[in-house]
Parts: C-alpha cells; sequence; structure tokens
C-alpha cells in the first residue's frame, strides 16, 4: 500500500478516571504507535473541557519526544489566534532544537473551546494589532524561517534557531486555507474528520495542488476498526456532533446539543442555527476500512492519513488503531 498512516490524539478522559490516568494513556499510545509503524503522533489543543486532557500540545510533546525513540510528535494543532505567533515560533524552535527532525507544527483556526474560554485565553490582546489569521500566519512563517543571528540588539529571532526546523502544516477544509497554504509553502492537512463534503474534498485538494505545484495535502479521517461489522457499528452507535453557525461570526463543530446551546449562550449570539450532523467515519474490519483509504488515495492522491479515533473506551479504542495499523502492515 502506498499511504501513510499518522495518528492524532485528544487525550479524552474516561468517566470516573483522572487527567493524570487520561495523559499517561495518551503516552502510551505515541509508544503503542510508534511500534506499530504510524509515521506521526499529533496532540489536539481544548479548553475548559472535563472529557479532554489536552490544553498545550507543545507541553505534551516536549514529554513524549523524551519518550519515544523515532515516531514524528507534533501539535494538530496550536490556535494560532489565541497567542503570539513570535511565542509559538520560540515554543516549536526549542521543540525542534531537542529532537531535530521530529517536530511538526501543526496550525488551525478553530477556537478550540467555548466563547468563555477564548475570551480568557485573548485577556489584555488588542484585537486591532493583532492582524487577520493570514497576518499572525506569515508573522509565525517567518520566525521559524532559519536566518543568520547577529549580535545586534535591534534584531529579533525567536531562538534558538534549529538546524532542521519543525515541519509547518495548516489544518482547514476550504479553497481559502488551501491557498494560504500554497502561499506561505506550509503543507495542507483537510480536516476530513469533521467535513466529509466529497466535492468540496476534491475541490480543496486541487486547489492545493494546483498552487502549490504538486505538493499533495495530508488528510485527517475518523476511524473504528474492529472483528467484525457488527462490532465497529456498535462503537459508533452513540457518536454524535452538532454545527452552531452564527451569522457573522465563527462556526463550529461540538459534540453534543448541551455544548451547542452552551456556545451560542456564552458568546450572546442570537442570529445563529444548530444543526445534527452525521459524524464522517470509516468503519468495518481492518480490510474494509483499508479499502475505504485505498479508494481515496486512488481516487484523490491522498499519501498520507491523519487518523482521528473517536472511540473513547481504552481497550476497544488501542484495538482499533492497532487492527489498522498492523492489517496494513502484514498486507504490505
Amino acid at each position: 500500500m502506498s499511504y501513510r498512516l499518522s495518528l492524532l490524539d485528544k487525550s479524552p478522559i474516561a468517566e470516573g478516571e483522572s487527567a493524570t490516568h487520561a495523559l499517561h494513556r495518551t503516552l502510551h499510545l505515541a509508544q503503542q504507535a510508534e511500534a506499530w509503524g504510524y509515521h506521526r503522533f499529533w496532540l489536539a489543543e481544548h479548553h475548559n473541557s472535563a472529557q479532554l486532557a489536552s490544553p498545550a500540545p507543545e507541553l505534551l510533546i516536549a514529554w513524549i519526544i523524551g519518550q519515544t525513540r523515532h515516531i514524528r510528535v507534533g501539535s494538530g494543532g496550536v490556535m494560532l489566534q489565541h497567542y503570539s505567533p513570535y511565542k509559538v515560533a520560540e515554543n516549536f524552535n526549542l521543540l525542534a532544537s531537542l529532537a531535530p527532525g521530529r517536530i511538526d507544527l501543526g496550525v488551525g483556526k478553530a477556537p478550540g473551546g467555548l466563547p468563555l474560554s477564548t475570551r480568557a485565553l485573548q485577556l489584555g490582546v488588542h484585537q486591532d494589532e493583532k492582524g487577520s489569521f493570514a497576518e499572525q500566519l506569515a508573522l509565525l512563517d517567518g520566525w521559524l524561517q532559519p536566518a543568520a543571528l547577529h549580535s545586534d540588539e535591534e534584531t529579533l529571532n525567536a531562538t534558538p534557531q534549529p538546524a532542521r526546523p519543525a515541519n509547518r502544516f495548516l489544518l482547514g477544509a476550504s479553497e481559502e486555507s488551501a491557498q494560504l497554504a500554497a502561499e506561505l509553502g506550509w503543507q495542507l492537512v483537510f480536516a476530513a474528520h469533521l467535513n466529509g463534503d466529497r466535492q468540496l474534498l476534491e475541490r480543496v485538494l486541487g486547489r492545493y495542488h494546483q498552487l502549490s505545484h504538486g505538493q499533495r495535502a495530508l488528510v485527517a479521517v475518523q476511524v473504528v476498526v474492529a472483528d467484525s461489522p457488527a462490532e465497529a457499528d456498535l462503537l459508533v452507535s452513540n457518536l454524535r456532533f452538532y454545527r452552531v453557525t452564527v451569522k457573522d461570526g465563527q462556526s463550529v463543530n461540538v459534540g453534543s446539543i448541551e455544548q451547542a446551546e452552551r456556545y451560542v449562550r456564552q458568546g450572546g449570539y442570537h442570529d445563529y442555527v444548530i444543526e445534527p450532523r452525521t459524524p464522517s467515519l470509516l468503519k468495518g474490519t481492518a480490510a474494509q476500512v483499508h479499502a475505504q483509504l485505498e479508494a481515496l488515495h486512488q481516487n484523490f492522491g491522498i499519501d498520507e492519513f491523519v487518523i482521528d479515533s473517536p472511540v473513547v473506551g481504552e481497550h476497544a479504542r488501542l484495538k482499533s488503531l492497532e487492527l489498522l495499523a498492523t492489517h496494513r502492515l502484514v498486507a504490505a
């Protein structure tokens, strides 16, 4: 098979367990992913959530690179709207200096939480000075570029400057994201785990391929693998998500109607629509899922998939990801 598999983890906290347990499970999963042959292991960023234990992927990256050997580790992604591009560049230049050739910086546009956490993260920030997301990303890109260090105190560098900077990825699901990624020379990651529209996928991947002079985007997909199709169906039977669309505002996906209602309450929105959506996922046995991945690879030229597992149960989640990886290794 001619496509790579990578893994995205959100550090889910199961009912009745501690964040400490969830985070140690994330470390164990990274070590297992390395043993199973996954190419990358990415950490998501979510705020003010009792169900997810990863508000700071850069901290988890530092922890995980010290306890793995060769797997690439990165963010999927840093929510740039909340932070200084200069500080993000410093963080990832430092990580790339600690683990040369192993660090990925994925950047996203989403807030990673509801309006209460967004306001807290941006407390004291002058929005008129931040500029647009595209301007922030361009600043970040400039500070990540290797340059000759100067002792001149008037020159600003994001130090330390690593010999092998972090690989750069833009997470998105729009033609605007494709254009921005291509303009800056970043690799696009299409969020098919959040938007499974095949026509949109084709348009965005095609536009990125054209504008980037032949680069291929990665595609994030939700995957559930089990020993039988019936078992896979059972694992996804309770999965739900909702799309909140705010007029003249940012649209978000949330995991429950309660979260959707909290989002509009916290934001003080009055003109909005909450819609239930069917999760976009691939499910079945390992052979069935790989057949679906192979079809996507053939139809859209996708060379790497970032796997997001929506399964919360520890044993079922590990088994799902192992079945996917080991079947692929045997088949190859």
